[in-house]
């Protein structure tokens, strides 16, 4: 593991992820154009879920090239990634057996949001948050999921919609396992330095 750490602090690394993560993030927001145009404004942030949890990233990846951390988008950055990563590849794989024929950009949603899933975990051991900052991230979190499927503003999966208490309850506790995961990977003694 000591040569991916190495590799994953090196400056021209982090840059590629910075951009890849920046343009995904636009993807991302545009990818929720449609449903945003029907959110009321009090629910806006909280709807595009994974551009989201991709801007905190690219926040967090920012800090790291100047030698800075942001330890409360560190924390939102590493539950939020892995959750939405987990929660986005689950969605266009189980649409499929709903019926849904996968086409090109599922296959590219479930391709980047599982490396959107693992990046995060990866940075675990640069981290510098506090309990507290997780404490916000886990919030923020369980809060999104009320938002979503309490006053339905999840995310559109057509071939899903019957099954929306089921999928609100998993996400809940994909929600609990992002933040303990993230516990436990990056509140860690032993920390890597990013110089």
């Amino acid at each position: 593991m000591t040569g991916i750490y190495f590799l994953l602090k090196q400056k021209w690394v982090l840059w590629t992820l910075l951009i890849i993560n920046l343009l995904g993030t636009v993807y991302g927001y545009y990818w929720y154009l449609f449903q945003l145009k029907d959110t009321p404004i009090k629910f806006m942030i909280f709807v595009p879920d994974s551009p989201t949890a991709s801007l905190f990233f690219c926040i967090v990846l920012s800090g790291f090239l100047l030698k800075k951390h942001f330890r409360l988008f560190e924390a939102l950055a590493a539950v939020t990634l892995f959750k939405y990563g987990v929660w986005a590849v689950g969605m266009n794989a189980v649409s499929s057996s709903f019926g849904y024929k996968l086409e090109f950009e599922n296959w590219m949603l479930i391709f980047s949001h599982g490396c959107m899933a693992i990046e995060g975990l990866l940075y675990a051991r640069f981290y510098r948050f506090k309990g507290w900052h997780l404490l916000i991230a886990a919030i923020w979190t369980v809060h999104n999921d009320f938002i979503d499927y309490i006053f339905g503003m999840a995310p559109w999966y057509p071939y899903l919609a019957a099954n929306i208490q089921t999928i609100g309850y998993l996400t809940f506790w994909l929600s609990l396992i992002s933040i303990g995961l993230v516990y436990l990977l990056a509140m860690r003694k032993n920390k890597l330095t990013l110089s």
